[in-house]
């Protein structure tokens, strides 16, 4: 099961992406965000459909991986498909009792569901998949740095960020041995009325909430004792600095939010 999420998972390489400046990545997902969630029209969404394809490329990815990270939300596509399907007052193209689907309605579904998967696709293809929780937590901070002068936690609150990435693949991994270990027992997650499963996956969120305790306490004892003091005199192994490729796809992403605002006027 946690090798079928890729949620969280970084995948080393040395494509374009990997290269670029994990500032330049994070700006990107943010106006990729904006970009996608403030346009409905069909010629946008097909411009930003087209850089999805392109970051898939240059990632070096296989298609295959970048698709899994679609998984975790699929009941939330699929409910967002839904419910924009019925609503409308277009013409009808299909009608079967109560069920009615009208032209608008089916439009708008499809543009919902198209926003939804290139979201998480780019914002993934972006951050997690070619950016290591490390160096996302370092462009996060490097980004607030100027809050310090307020007095802000950025440290910390970049620091928690880091911690909970890093865990998310390790408590998944976890999960899929205590659910090894409970099936293993006689429990059963997959039959039954909905109650009933819910009470199967108790036997599995309480000894996962026990070890995501015991893992932060390990963790905070482990800090203490190399007397971690936050991000007072801290060094960096690796310093990010932005080079010509930055400039290059800071360019691109440019380009494409002047078209995606432009073309629908024009065309």
């Amino acid at each position: 099961m946690a090798k079928q999420i890729v949620l969280g998972q970084y995948v080393p390489g040395t494509s374009f992406l990997h290269k670029l400046d994990p500032r330049t990545k994070l700006l990107s997902a943010i106006l990729l965000m904006v970009l996608l969630l403030s346009t409905m029209s069909t010629v946008s969404l097909l411009v930003l459909g087209v850089l999805a394809l392109a970051l898939i490329i240059l990632s070096g990815i296989k298609f295959k991986l970048i698709l899994r990270t679609v998984k975790p939300i699929l009941l939330l596509l699929i409910f967002a498909f839904l419910f924009n399907l019925f609503t409308g007052s277009g013409d009808i193209i299909f009608s079967f009792g109560f069920i009615v689907i009208r032209s608008d309605g089916l439009i708008r579904a499809l543009k919902i569901l198209f926003r939804l998967v290139m979201l998480v696709l780019s914002t993934s293809i972006l951050l997690t998949l070619t950016t290591t929780p490390i160096l996302i937590a370092d462009a996060i901070e490097s980004l607030l740095s100027p809050l310090k002068y307020i007095r802000f936690p950025v440290h910390e609150i970049a620091m928690m960020m880091s911690i909970a990435m890093r865990f998310i693949p390790t408590l998944l991994d976890e999960m899929q041995k205590i659910m090894k270990a409970q099936s293993s027992r006689g429990a059963d997650y997959d039959t039954g009325n909905a109650i009933r499963r819910a009470r199967g996956f108790v036997s599995i969120l309480v000894p996962l909430f026990i070890s995501s305790f015991r893992r932060a306490d390990d963790l905070s004892m482990a800090m203490e004792a190399r007397c971690y003091r936050g991000g007072k005199n801290r060094t960096r192994l690796k310093v990010a600095q932005f080079t010509y490729l930055d400039l290059i796809f800071a360019l691109i992403m440019l380009l494409v939010a002047v078209a995606v605002y432009t073309l629908p006027s024009i065309l």
